[in-house]
Formats: structure tokens, sequence, C-alpha cells
């Protein structure tokens, strides 16, 4: 059993990249904040194109990022950190001047853009864990990431809160909006460039730019059903508090509000109390918590319930209890089981597994929903067990390359 770690501020701080590289993550929340949120209304409202293809567009711009992982993976290996995460930032700017340039109705110029736009959004986090990861090690890395996370939460809430209330200016609020996410964007990846931040490729021997993989089979799998628990509070709340309880939608935003609050504030404290015990147990352990708030929401949900939407919103805490918890963990447990030579790779599979989670997320809770709560929470429960008993049983195996240490078990 590991020890608990007490981290400074500057100390997380320096761990997190520095000041710079702090305020060009804050930036680009903040940019990501204002626009990412509305632009499907963007494509509606501006471009005056239908919802549907509107949505497509959204949806091809996702795929096109995760089809571009493996490239972002083998980019990183090579050595690449800041410049990895600058570029995640630039070809966001690409997106956004195309947004701003598609005259009505142009529904290619804004698939152009949405493809831009995805393909940054899905690169970020593998190379900002790369980039992390090389300036941080061991339980104040873990720290750092959760850092990252509760800042980019905190930039992403004030974004979004921003643009809501400059919405009333309509479409020409929405062109404003995005013009300034664009510079936003521009100003972050200069930011994050002045890092200079690379490292010399950890390449064995031989077998070429290759080398070890660890096996992450079941971690893998198991964090497609993990993500669910992020469209909770923005989905399967929702859906059920309006569309079955018939709540006002007010809860729904009060959720969403909550949600954002406890992951800003407790995201690191939490993360650095879980530091006693290894990674592995404490990302089982979110399962289990992700499933015990679902047989909750069941149970606020059940049929002649009178407290129906104050429960579904008391139980939505543990639920973002949960989700810190497995947000501090996941990604942590798959930089300690890389290699040096393929962590770009490994942070890069991660990384599609959970752009692949997020993408069936809607679709399946909307689904499960439509088969009433059992189906629904009970559905989300077990899976959640089920990928929770698969992770606290997947063996750490794979090679390591040589004059790497083999983290401890309790550290993993």
């Amino acid at each position: 059993m590991a020890t608990t770690t007490e981290i400074h501020p500057r100390a997380l701080l320096r761990a997190s990249g520095g000041p710079r590289y702090a305020v060009a993550l804050a930036v680009d929340a903040l940019g990501t904040g204002l626009l990412r949120p509305f632009l499907l209304l963007y494509g509606v409202m501006v471009l005056r194109l239908s919802a549907s293809g509107t949505g497509i567009a959204m949806t091809a711009g996702v795929v096109a990022g995760l089809v571009c992982m493996p490239a972002v993976g083998r980019w990183i290996d090579r050595g690449a950190r800041s410049t990895v995460v600058a570029a995640s930032m630039l070809v966001r700017v690409l997106g956004v001047a195309l947004l701003l340039a598609a005259p009505a109705g142009h529904a290619w110029l804004f698939a152009a853009a949405a493809l831009f736009l995805g393909i940054g959004n899905q690169a970020w986090p593998a190379a900002h864990a790369a980039l992390v990861a090389t300036v941080a090690h061991g339980r104040e890395r873990d720290a750092a990431l959760a850092g990252g996370r509760a800042l980019r939460n905190a930039g992403l809430g004030a974004g979004a809160l921003l643009a809501t209330a400059c919405l009333a200016g309509g479409a020409t609020a929405l062109q404003a909006l995005a013009a300034v996410t664009g510079l936003a964007y521009l100003a972050a990846a200069a930011l994050a460039w002045s890092v200079r931040l690379r490292t010399r490729p950890a390449v064995p021997a031989k077998g070429g730019v290759g080398g070890p993989a660890p096996r992450m089979r079941a971690l893998l799998a198991a964090n497609v059903v993990y993500v669910f628990c992020l469209n909770v509070p923005e989905i399967a709340v929702p859906l059920v508090l309006v569309t079955q309880l018939h709540a006002s939608p007010l809860w729904s935003a009060g959720v969403f509000v909550a949600n954002t609050v406890l992951v800003v504030t407790l995201q690191v404290p939490v993360t650095v109390l879980m530091s006693r015990f290894s990674r592995r147990t404490v990302l089982a352990l979110a399962g289990v918590v992700l499933a015990a708030s679902y047989l909750g929401f069941l149970a606020a949900t059940s049929p002649g319930h009178r407290w129906s939407a104050p429960a579904v919103a008391a139980v939505s805490l543990v639920c973002a209890i949960g989700e810190i918890i497995y947000a501090g963990s996941a990604t942590a447990l798959v930089t300690a089981l890389a290699p040096a030579p393929v962590l770009g790779r490994a942070l890069a599979r991660f990384q599609l597994s959970t752009g692949f989670g997020l993408a069936v997320s809607p679709a399946v809770i909307t689904a499960l929903a439509s088969c009433g709560p059992l189906a629904l929470w009970g559905g989300l429960a077990a899976s959640t067990l089920l990928s929770a008993s698969a992770v606290a049983t997947e063996k750490d195996q794979g090679p390591r390359p040589a004059g790497r240490r083999r983290p401890a078990r309790a550290d993993s």
C-alpha cells in the first residue's frame, strides 16, 4: 500500500508544465467553453443548415478525430510534447476560421470546420497527458493531471456561462463568440509552444519505432463503459427529469452546475487522498461508486416517489464523486503502465476508447431510457460493475524496456 502524497501548490504548478502552460490550458478551456456547447446552434442559426445535417457533420468531426489518434500517438512517441499540444490548438484555430468564412447554406465548409475542431478536441487529452508525464512522475504526476482537469472544467464552465449570457444577441453574438474562440485558441497555442518541451525518443535498440506495448485490453474495454458517467449529468439526468418526471428544467441545470463545481473543487484533493491506494484499486472503486449511484437513480425514479426530483439531484452528487475518482485514476494508470517508447500510442488508444464511449453513450442512454428506468439505471449499474471487476482482475503484464524500473504493484 502506497503512502499518501502531499502536493504543495507550487510543486503542482511546476508538475503541470509551469505557469505559461497553465495559462495556456485556462485560455484554451475558456475558448472551448465559449463555442463547443453551441456549435450546433451556430450551424442552425448562423449558417441556416438543418439540425440533422449539422449533427451529422459534428459526428463526422468526432469520428475523424478518433481516426487521427494513432498518428498523434506515434508523433508523441517520436519525442514531441508541447508541439503536439500546440498543434491540437492550432488545428482548432483553422476550424474556427472556416466557421467564420462559411457563407449561409454552405454545409461542406461547416463540415470541414467540424472536422478540424474534432481532430483538435480528440488530440488534446493524449498530448496533454504525455506532456505532464514528461515533467512529473509518480503521485505528483497524478495530482498534476487532476489539477489540469479541474482547471479545464473551470474554464469550460466559465466559457459556457459567458456564452449563454451572450446568446440573446442571436446570430451576430454567435459569430462574435466564434471569433473570440479562435483568438483564444491562437493565444493558447502560442503559450503552449513557448514551453518548448521535447524528449528524446525512447526507442529500444532493436525493434525500430515499435517497442513493447502494455496489455490494457480489459482497461480499455472497461473505459468505454466508465465514460458513460461523463454524459449522465448532461444527457441521462435531464432526460429523466424532464421527460419522465416532468420536473422543471432548472433541476437539470442545477445538477450540471453542481457537477462542475464538485469536479473543480474536489478533483485534486480526492486524487491526492486516494494516492494511499493503488491506481488500479481506485479505478475499480470508482466503478463501484458509479454503480451505486446508478442504483440510487433507479430508486429515486421509482413510481410513486414523492420527492423524485430532489432525490435525483442528491444522487447526482454521488455520481459526481464516482466521476472524480474515475478521472483521477484512469489516465494516471495508463501513464504508469505504459513503457516510455509507447507512451504516446498507449495514451492514444486510451483516448480512442474514451472518444468511442462518449460517441455511443447518447444513443445507448436514450435507447435504454425508452425501455424504462430499470433498463437504463440497472443496465448501467450492471455493466459498470462488470467493468470494475475486469479492471481489478487484469494483470499488469507486458515487457518493459531496459533501464526502466517496473513500478511496484501498489503504485499502479
